[in-house]
């Protein structure tokens, strides 16, 4: 088990989301940035063209987005680039992905209990307005009998299976807190192979939103590709990178001790190794941090995936109605 962090994790619904949130996430909306094709008559509002299609709003072009749908009279005007966004009444589907790894384990709250809480939202909103919601989680030990971490919970539909998802997300939380460090890994060989699966799981057309750190070793890029559905433009797909304050910057943990030789270990391998903090190296360690984030920035915009670093101190409702809704997942 990793020590202090049980305790603080959600064990009900309540204490995911708590009613005002869930208040205000019944004012939100799925959206996709793609023109995608649902395969249910549904009660949302989407910007797929056909027969009754409406204009609905502006936003900034993001990259990824589809070049035919820019307006050019605004960007004569502006000199910036602007999306359409169309809407037709049609269903959606949103297959949320958690990184359960052990190095999601860190923080305080960890980043896996924000993971936790931003799937259990964004699955609400999903739930609420009568989309398909899938959930699945990757990096915990294999269950019995079960011979892959991953765990999925299969497509629900409507406001009275949020607990269903709920339970599953609190299922995650309970078994990483009875996870014994260095047990599992997930290097870069394990997630593409996750990817691989999950990608294939995630039937149809719709959204797809990976949440994970993305500290692994090895070239695990190529993971990425199996959640675009690039072939057939058919998901939607974005990154959401949450980190904990300290990995951002270090030297906001100096007070908690981080400085001067240390020993640190790895949460994942349990294996050891012998450092000294100092300006230098916290230096060293940011620069290594920017270059790890360019390759994910410039890999998924490669793919056309929306990526976003999020730490773990920001609210998950100013994730949602700011950040998210400016990324064109939510309206």
């Amino acid at each position: 088990m990793l020590a202090g962090l049980a305790d603080n994790r959600p064990k009900t619904l309540d204490e995911l989301l708590g009613p005002q949130l869930a208040a205000r996430l019944d004012r939100l909306d799925i959206l996709s940035r793609k023109m995608l094709a649902g395969k249910l008559p549904g009660e949302r509002r989407s910007k797929r063209r056909g027969r009754s299609v409406e204009f609905d709003d502006f936003r900034q072009y993001v990259p990824g987005d589809d070049l035919r749908h820019i307006d050019w009279n605004i960007m004569g005007r502006l000199d910036k680039l602007f999306i359409k966004l169309f809407r037709e009444e049609e269903d959606l589907a949103m297959h949320i992905i958690i990184d359960a790894s052990a190095s999601m384990d860190v923080g305080n709250p960890s980043k896996l209990v924000f993971a936790a809480r931003l799937a259990a939202a964004l699955g609400y909103i999903g739930l609420v307005n009568q989309n398909r919601v899938s959930i699945a989680t990757f990096g915990l030990p294999p269950q019995e009998n079960a011979g892959s971490s991953i765990r999925q919970l299969m497509p629900l539909r409507g406001r009275t299976n949020i607990r269903r998802l709920s339970s599953f997300v609190l299922e995650m939380l309970s078994d990483s807190a009875r996870r014994v460090s260095g047990a599992t890994r997930v290097p870069a060989d394990e997630f593409i192979s996750a990817m691989r699966m999950l990608g294939k799981a995630s039937a149809g057309r719709g959204v797809i939103v990976l949440v994970s750190d993305f500290l692994m070793p090895g070239e695990f890029h190529q993971g990425l590709s199996y959640l675009t559905g690039a072939s057939l433009g058919t998901f939607d797909t974005m990154a959401i990178q949450t980190l904990t304050p300290g990995e951002i910057d270090p030297s906001r943990e100096a007070e908690a001790g981080l400085l001067g030789d240390l020993r640190l270990t790895d949460v994942e391998t349990a294996r050891g190794v012998e450092v000294t903090v100092s300006p230098a190296s916290i230096a060293m360690y940011k620069a290594a941090m920017s270059r790890h984030q360019q390759t994910l920035r410039d890999e998924c915009a490669r793919r056309g995936i929306a990526h976003f670093v999020v730490p773990t101190e920001t609210p998950v409702e100013q994730l949602l109605t700011n950040t998210l809704r400016r990324g064109g997942l939510l309206k």
